[in-house]
């Protein structure tokens, strides 16, 4: 099983801490109760309210004494909590929550978190606040303010749109793609994927709760979903296909410079493997943007139908039957003599029949399938099923060996030749169109296989198949069809490489009006590509 995904935990494990340790300093004291304060939900309000008024002074650069923090628990109680404690009982109230539960009594305060990178626990320090000495009015005193730690806990509190978490992790990951520290790059990927994964379910679980009971999801709840989702496919796509040009670019850069994995030092061997990571992500998190599509369409038809349901049901009448029938026939039950009157709607009466002479003129067909006599045998040819079998592959690997063909023809006599130039000649000629893409699946299998590729070295290859050993199976392999292509066309022997590449800068190449395998007329849309010849020597051609 891969671990990966634990080798951050302790960072994460700083935030879970601060929690921990606030609510550890708190929890089954007994001073709470002698203020009024019995409930853990009253006593963990009260805290944070506290928390949240120092951060305020704090951000207003304004001292906050105890005498401060005194007075803003006398006003809140007054106002809110109404427990009967007067101001000096405040005062106590509020020494107790900075001195004993946000600063432990003076002692440093650390939590232990599990390093899975290090294998061994790591001490973290976490302190709320901190203090410096004031002269007010002549007079030292103490004033307390937020630490680092403090302004983390409360903003973390505060929920962020979710969409608008997206765009700050982007942000985030972007500035350090660009600062080289992919390590780091890592981490914001795979969190910003698992956002879009939780979208994903949110709108899931949000279609079952429209499907149970569509009244209890509330009309906000389906607008703010709709309009992050709106936000989300606006904003991302197009950033992360940007993202992945660029990871790309960088993972080519090792390549094209003939560095061999076994020759990089270990920090260039980590960074190489952590732009690896992020371009799989990046292509994950694009078809997880394509998932938030889909299911963002699917929810906007779910809550559709089922109101428009619901506004039909309120068009039924509806009756209590032992008000309006059963006890009214009590009262007069002379009344029964037109029961049948109102309970005839309930009964479904037989449709009325009549005679279709169309019907009757047609050709009947037999329902059961002719049974075979006993006697009779059915005859099965294994070996001609086998020839058909075979001759069908024969033609399909010809197929393949002619859409090979045409490409190096196209190539040779352009120097080197893009698919969007193909497709222009495709469009002026169908002779070439139908000979170059014999079905969709042929032609995209061919391409996928050279671009896999990338180089195609003519002698390598040669070498290569004098060492094969033939399985006897009929199926296309690239290396084995080109030298076929090659060794049969003495226009090709000079043939010494084969290069091909993706062009970045192009827009992607829409080829129309082709047909797959079951005879369906297809659109085939995939990115530009070169396809370039080196002859012996070196040289273009």
């Amino acid at each position: 099983m891969d671990l990966s995904f634990l080798d951050v935990q302790h960072i994460r494990m700083k935030k879970i801490g601060a929690y921990a340790l606030l609510f550890r300093n708190s929890i089954a004291k007994g001073t709470w109760k002698k203020y009024g304060f019995e409930e853990g939900y009253e006593q963990d309000n009260l805290i944070f309210s506290v928390l949240l008024y120092i951060m305020e002074q704090s951000l207003k650069e304004e001292i906050c004494t105890i005498d401060h923090i005194a007075a803003f628990i006398d006003e809140v109680n007054n106002l809110h909590f109404k427990k009967g404690i007067i101001y000096e009982e405040c005062r106590d109230l509020g020494e107790f929550i900075v001195n004993t539960i946000l600063c432990d009594e003076g002692n440093a305060m650390y939590f232990k978190a599990y390093n899975f990178k290090e294998g061994q626990y790591k001490d973290i320090n976490i302190s709320f606040i901190k203090n410096k000495m004031e002269y007010i009015e002549g007079v030292r005193r103490v004033s307390y303010s937020l630490t680092e730690d403090g302004y983390s806990l409360l903003l973390s509190t505060l929920e962020i749109e979710e969409n608008l978490k997206i765009t700050i992790h982007e942000i985030v990951f972007k500035m350090h793609l660009e600062k080289a520290s992919y390590d780091k790059a890592v981490d914001d990927i795979k969190n910003i994927f698992n956002m879009l994964r939780i979208r994903v379910q949110s709108m899931e679980d949000a279609i079952r709760k429209i499907k149970e009971n569509p009244l209890a999801y509330s009309t906000e709840d389906y607008k703010s979903m709709m309009e992050g989702n709106i936000d989300i496919l606006n904003n991302t796509k197009k950033q992360f296909i940007i993202h992945r040009e660029m990871v790309n670019e960088k993972i080519n850069e090792f390549i094209e410079h003939d560095i061999h994995i076994k020759e990089l030092n270990k920090e260039e061997e980590e960074n190489l493997n952590n732009l690896r990571i992020i371009e799989k992500y990046l292509s994950r998190t694009i078809d997880e943007d394509q998932r938030v599509l889909k299911k963002h369409f699917n929810l906007k038809d779910v809550y559709g139908k089922e109101l428009e349901n619901i506004s039909k049901m309120s068009l039924i009448e509806r009756f209590n039957f032992r008000k309006e029938v059963y006890d009214r026939i009590l009262d007069d039950p002379n009344k029964l003599e037109d029961i049948d009157i109102f309970l005839r709607p309930l009964f479904k009466m037989q449709p009325g029949k009549f005679y279709n002479i169309n019907k009757a003129l047609e050709y009947q067909k037999a329902i059961r399938k002719a049974e075979i006599e006993d006697d009779e045998e059915i005859s099965f040819d294994e070996k001609e099923f086998i020839e058909a079998e075979t001759k069908k592959k024969l033609e399909k690997l010809e197929k393949y060996k002619g859409v090979i063909e045409i490409l190096i023809e196209l190539a040779i006599g352009r120097n080197k030749i893009s698919l969007g130039e193909i497709n222009s000649l495709i469009k002026e000629s169908e002779t070439l169109r139908i000979t170059l893409i014999p079905t969709v699946e042929i032609f995209r299998e061919v391409i996928i296989e050279m671009l896999k590729n990338r180089t195609i070295d003519i002698a390598e290859i040669r070498e290569e198949r004098k060492n094969s050993v033939e399985s006897g199976e009929i199926e296309f392999q690239l290396n084995k069809s080109i030298l076929e292509i090659i060794d049969s066309n003495n226009s090709f022997k000079k043939i010494a490489k084969i290069k091909v590449e993706k062009i970045l800068d192009h827009e992607d190449v829409k080829l129309e009006g082709l047909k797959n395998e079951n005879g369906d007329i297809k659109n085939f849309i995939c990115s530009d590509i070169s396809i370039e010849i080196i002859k012996s020597g070196g040289l273009r051609l």
